[in-house]
């Protein structure tokens, strides 16, 4: 069981977008996430009329590591840490803080 999961809403803890707030769209492999609308980076595309692909300059959303952001608490408006506990004969996530179950 991750910590993140696709669709949840993270902070970011660290790094030069710190304090961006975005919804995970990807998960990737070796703790790598997409988040939306951080980390975005510029990519020089190269035109390819048979592909029907335009070149230019895009604007991209970059992967970020995992350790680099937490769980957005909307109760308490800040970035919270994550616990697991069962319930229900049910693993599930809660917020450290306020102890409420995230799932």
């Amino acid at each position: 069981m991750n910590r993140i999961r696709k669709g949840d809403e993270v902070v970011v803890i660290t790094g030069g977008d710190k304090g961006k707030r975005g919804v995970v769209a990807t998960i990737l492999k070796n703790d790598r996430i997409v988040v939306e609308g951080v980390n975005i980076r510029k990519k020089h595309v190269k035109a390819n009329p048979a592909m029907g692909v335009e070149g230019g300059i895009i604007a991209k959303e970059a992967t970020i590591h995992a350790s680099n952001v937490a769980l957005y608490n909307a109760e308490t408006q800040k970035a919270d840490r994550i616990g697991y506990k069962f319930v229900d004969g049910k693993k599930v996530r809660f917020f450290k803080s306020t102890g409420k179950v995230v799932d």
